[in-house]
């Protein structure tokens, strides 16, 4: 370690001692107290300066010390700097004062404490209480005190030498932790610099949804001016246009009452057809109750002789249901009697006049053969037989006439025997 002007830290310290020995107060006397006086670093034993130092002085602030002392700037490591004011300490030098002034600045509260005390028993019970608190300005208060022996010295030195090596080892496994977590952060640095990243990748993402968001908000606003504009501006000509023709509000209330009109006008025609229909189901049903009391008579008596079909035999049915789907109503108990006569159960669906379609499917399901007045049914209900026949394979044929003929011939081809003959089979309008 060398000063300013180049000269060893050691030798500076031989050349300052032996200028500043006429100064050295009590040389030989160490350990020994006089009155109350406090003790000077430079009388203190000689192993006792390694802790004070040491323990009382952070090493920068000791730098910083040496070096204003110095004039100049210690070139040594922590080590030598620390020896070299170490030796400087062991007498009265500039540097030596300079410690011990630096010592009584920090630790005034300490010492101010320890002054109090004025026997040696006092004073280690009070050693023994704020080495616990603040252990720099305890040992420093402690070892200068006029009523601190050798042998109290001796032993605040051995505490302070065994604390030393237990923070030593402290330090050790604090380092080992410190390393630890250096190595955790480094993980934990590489993780938050993953997750800024995402983040300033969200966010550049959010900023671009709400600049979109403020462009369109925008648009919408410009485009609502617009259309209020235009409504306003429609508002006004139709102002204009009702200020300029008179009676504009009249004619519009007689358009209305004409509108009202024309739709009771609409309501009392279709009531009127509902009536009427009514009234045609009324006379039908009037109709039929005549011919079911003719029924009778056209059970001995030979079918019609104007109809050319009337002497072609009725094959025999065995027992199978016949199912008769329209056909007006004045022919429907000539059907009856037809299909009695030859043995087969009579069935009956007017195709959706009165009855309701969907009743077809049930009464399809029953039936053995289908005999379809084509020119008496809905479409709905056409389309149901013959969907059903496709599928089943029922014998279907399809009358264009609803006359007794046709229902004769239709019974021929339903029951023949002929199996390349398909499941639905127009039968000719006789004529």
């Amino acid at each position: 370690m060398c000063t300013k002007d180049g000269l060893p830290l050691g030798e500076w310290v031989r050349l300052a001692t032996e200028g500043s020995a006429a100064l050295v107060v009590g040389a030989g006397c160490e350990g020994v107290s006089v009155g109350s006086r406090r003790r000077r670093i430079w009388e203190l034993e000689g192993h006792a300066h390694c802790p004070v130092i040491g323990v009382g002085l952070p090493i920068t602030a000791l730098r910083k010390l040496a070096d204003k002392v110095l004039g100049g700037q210690a070139l040594a490591n922590d080590y030598e700097l620390h020896c070299g004011v170490i030796g400087a300490c062991q007498s009265r030098t500039p540097l030596a004062e300079a410690v011990n002034k630096e010592l009584d600045r920090r630790y005034a509260l300490p010492v101010q404490q320890a002054s109090r005390l004025k026997s040696e028993v006092a004073l280690k019970g009070w050693w023994a209480q704020a080495i616990q608190h603040q252990l720099p300005g305890a040992l420093w208060a402690t070892l200068t005190h006029a009523r601190c022996s050798e042998a109290l010295a001796k032993e605040v030195l051995g505490q302070v030498h065994m604390i030393q090596h237990q923070v030593g080892a402290a330090c050790r496994v604090d380092m080992a932790r410190f390393e630890a977590l250096m190595a955790e952060n480094a993980v934990l640095a590489r993780s938050l610099a993953a997750v800024q990243s995402r983040h300033t990748a969200l966010v550049g993402e959010q900023t671009q949804r709400i600049e979109l968001q403020q462009a369109v908000m925008v648009q919408l606003r410009a485009d609502l001016i617009g259309r209020d504009t235009a409504l306003a501006a429609v508002r006004e000509e139709l102002q204009a246009l009702e200020s300029g023709v008179s009676g504009l509000k009249t004619r519009t209330e007689l358009t209305r009452q004409c509108e009202r009109h024309i739709e009771r006008i609409h309501q009392l025609e279709r009531a009127l057809l509902a009536a009427t229909q009514e009234a045609e189901r009324q006379k039908a049903r009037a109709d039929h109750l005549v011919q079911d009391a003719l029924v009778g008579a056209f059970s001995k008596v030979p079918l019609p002789q104007g109809d050319e079909a009337a002497s072609e035999p009725v094959p025999a049915l065995g027992d199978r249901a016949v199912l008769c789907v329209g056909g007006r109503r004045a022919i429907v108990p000539i059907y009856r009697e037809l299909i009695e006569r030859a043995g087969g159960r009579f069935l009956h669906h007017d195709g959706g006049e009165q009855e309701s379609v969907s009743r077809l499917d049930a009464t399809l399901a029953a039936a053995d053969l289908v005999i379809c007045q084509t020119g008496c049914i809905s479409h709905d209900a056409y389309w149901r037989v013959k969907d059903h026949c496709k599928r089943t394979g029922k014998r279907c044929v399809f009358v264009e006439n609803p006359s007794a003929s046709s229902l004769v011939r239709g019974l021929g081809l339903a029951v023949s025997p002929a199996q390349e003959a398909p499941p639905a089979t127009q039968v000719p309008e006789a004529h």
